[in-house]
């Protein structure tokens, strides 16, 4: 059977190309406001639900509830500051809850280091997959399983902790700062791994071989090399387990004892004092600004 195929033009001219539709035509000719368009949806939603959200904190931080009827006034006030600068409880407790996020980021700098560099330097490529599915794997469980079992671990006289202890003649350490900084290391480990791994793991061979070449030993490689290309990796680990630290306020309701972080004052006053919490909660906005500030000076994400 023969098949009839479409004759060319015979004066050879090319065929012509499908006409576009005027409205595509314009935002072909139009690639910004094409852009602009894509990014309204989302943009939309980070300024109404989330930057919305967050001016009606601070809103809400300069009014105050009445006390007789309980009923927030609308007035602008700056009473809840004074309060909170004026009453060291709240100042120990800022303080507290910035130290105890600047130590969960630490620790989990100087341990997911190790880890990162083996899995992007030192394991077999075949195994990488493996090991970054493995490091997320804690993030698929509940949050507070995993606390209540830091909880039964850190338990007095019958946790696990306690009977590792015992051998030694040491008590377990129990409910309080520690319990909370190790629960939240664990919690938060994942999110400065990640970062630490990409960050090692496009360190070129080369520069690594070029510094042996030259006699430097591996502290000097690790300080001149690589920590300077590592450094927007780890900054941006730090700010995940910084500001997710900072906020947190159910791991110390569980595992810290009396133990108070700016969390806890925030939930223990959201229903009595609005306005109240509100101000607390304006603390940990304020120093995370702070925070993404100085890092911003010192160029680290300039390179994320």
């Amino acid at each position: 059977m023969s098949t009839v195929t479409p004759e060319a033009p015979s004066d050879g001219a090319p065929a012509e190309a499908p006409q576009r539709h005027p409205l595509a035509s314009w935002f072909y000719r139009h690639p910004r406001t094409r852009l602009s368009l894509l990014l309204l949806l989302p943009l939309g939603w980070l300024l109404v639900v989330y930057l919305g959200s967050l001016a009606m904190l601070f809103v809400t931080a300069f009014w105050q509830v009445d006390s007789f009827t309980g009923q927030i006034e609308r007035a602008f006030t700056f009473d809840n500051f004074v309060e909170i600068a004026t009453d060291p409880a709240y100042y120990q407790v800022a303080l507290r809850t910035i130290g105890i996020a600047a130590a969960v980021t630490v620790l989990a700098a100087l341990i997911g280091l190790p880890m990162a560099f083996y899995m992007a330097r030192v394991a077999r490529p075949s195994h990488r997959a493996l090991l970054v599915a493995l490091v997320l794997t804690p993030l698929w469980a509940s949050y507070l399983v995993k606390v209540y079992s830091w909880r039964t671990m850190f338990q007095p006289e019958t946790g696990v902790i306690a009977w590792l202890l015992n051998p030694f003649g040491l008590d377990s350490p129990g409910y309080g700062a520690l319990a909370t900084i190790t629960t939240l290391t664990y919690l938060w480990l994942p999110y400065m791994i990640l970062p630490l791994y990409a960050g090692l793991e496009r360190i070129p061979d080369s520069l690594l071989d070029a510094s042996a070449d030259l006699g430097a030993h591996t502290g000097r490689t690790f300080r001149s090399v690589v920590m300077p290309i590592l450094w927007p990796s780890l900054v941006a680990g730090s700010i995940f387990t910084f500001s997710l630290s900072l906020g947190d306020y159910i791991t110390v309701q569980i595992v810290g004892g009396k133990l108070q972080m700016l969390g806890n004052v925030v939930y223990q006053n959201f229903t009595l004092n609005l306005p109240f919490a509100a101000a607390v909660a304006t603390i940990p906005v304020l120093v995370m600004v702070v925070y993404l500030w100085a890092v911003r000076r010192t160029g680290a994400l300039d390179n994320l």
